[in-house]
């Protein structure tokens, strides 16, 4: 009697397991759905999102009606030029987003605790960030981390804090945020702003510029709301000037370069100034602003998000190696 009863309980115990085992089986699976969501909205392209996750467009499809289905409701307006999420799918997506953080948050953790040391980290920033410093700082990192894996977003000025606000991002590393209200910012420092000109320009001598030293040769400015530009002018307008641009752009490079051979000027901050200047036969001098607060560079994450192991350890990296050049 006794025996039959304890194979009864290990008959049962066996079979929770199997369902526990299952369970967790179906919850992958149904992850793996929910990146398949994720992936149409972020590229609006049946096809696009089927070429990058490797499968037919068909078999992707199966798997958005199946999940249509199963909620009842169509989750993407469908348009002759794609896809794109109604009204349903934006809080199926808000919960997708927040699990797929979850999980990646998981899988840094239990890396860590393995010593594989891996996991993804995506970064948001602007053109003052991405062009030297940031591709310098990956470079090191992976060299210690070679398991991590990165993607650096681009953003104009003001959206690279408000993409941390649904996950797409984990780190914003921006020069002049405006939304700093979500923003946890672990590093805040001034940039000192510089001039580039020609090597030959009669300015290129000069120990440092004022804003009213400039405003007579043509302007090479970054086009609004970019942060360097929003301190030139602020600047400019403390003391009456107006900075009329020759050329706007929102290419760093390009204004730079523009600046070969000729007496056009150009700006900077000191985190993308080319190492190299003398090459392109340009000079730097840096700016005086006459007392206008220069522009800060901020490093942080979405304010009450618990960062994963691998993008908490970058960020460390940045705040250290952005304290010992700028403090």
């Amino acid at each position: 009697m006794c025996f039959c009863l304890l194979l009864r309980n290990q008959i049962l115990v066996a079979k929770n397991a199997t369902h526990e085992f299952s369970c967790e089986s179906q919850q992958m699976r149904h992850l793996q759905v929910l990146k398949y969501i994720e992936k149409i909205a972020r590229t609006g392209s049946l096809r696009s999102a089927a070429e990058e996750l490797s499968i037919t467009p068909s078999a992707l499809n199966r798997r958005i009606l199946g999940i249509e289905e199963e909620l009842g409701v169509e989750i993407f307006e469908r348009h002759p030029a794609g896809l794109r999420p109604n009204i349903a799918g934006e809080i199926l997506l808000k919960h997708i987003r927040d699990q797929i953080a979850d999980m990646d948050r998981v899988k840094s953790r239990i890396a860590d605790l393995t010593g594989m040391r891996a996991g993804h980290i995506n970064i948001a920033t602007t053109r003052e960030v991405v062009q030297f410093f940031l591709p310098a700082l990956i470079k090191r990192h992976l060299v210690d981390f070679p398991a991590v894996t990165f993607s650096v977003n681009l953003h104009e000025r003001g959206e690279a804090e408000t993409s941390l606000l649904d996950h797409t991002n984990d780190i914003a590393i921006v020069f002049e945020p405006i939304h700093l209200k979500s923003l946890r910012t672990v590093y805040s420092g001034p940039q000192q702003m510089f001039c580039i000109m020609s090597e030959g320009h009669p300015l290129a001598s000069r120990e440092h510029l004022k804003i009213y030293d400039c405003v007579d040769y043509p302007l090479l400015l970054p086009k609004h709301p970019e942060g360097i530009r929003q301190v030139l002018d602020g600047a400019a307008e403390k003391i009456g000037i107006t900075m009329q641009p020759a050329l706007e752009s929102n290419s760093l490079d390009l204004l730079r370069l523009m600046s070969q051979d000729s007496e056009a000027l150009s700006f900077c901050l000191a985190i993308n100034l080319r190492p190299d200047l003398a090459n392109d036969r340009l000079a730097m001098v840096p700016m005086e602003l006459g007392g206008f607060p220069q522009g800060f560079l901020v490093a942080g994450h979405l304010r009450g998000r618990t960062l994963p192991v691998a993008a908490a350890r970058f960020l460390e990296s940045v705040t250290k190696d952005l304290s010992l050049r700028f403090s």
